[in-house]
């Protein structure tokens, strides 16, 4: 997965207004206590910060 796909299904699950400033607000423990922007930052790829933010908003499968 690209950065821009992961950003694409975030902004689909959360909506225009509100994606970019959830994924550099809700820090997650499955991320090691980061937000998804900060994971990405670190170099964590865009699959797996997607995989937690899915299991994070309890987002159906379709979503995956």
């Amino acid at each position: 997965m690209r950065h821009t796909e992961f950003w694409s299904r975030l902004e689909d699950a959360l909506g225009p207004g509100y994606y970019r400033s959830w994924a550099g607000q809700f820090v997650m423990a499955e991320l090691g206590g980061r937000t998804a922007q900060e994971a990405l930052d670190a170099g964590v790829s865009p699959k797996q910060v997607w995989a937690a933010v899915w299991r994070a908003l309890d987002l159906p499968a379709a979503v995956k």
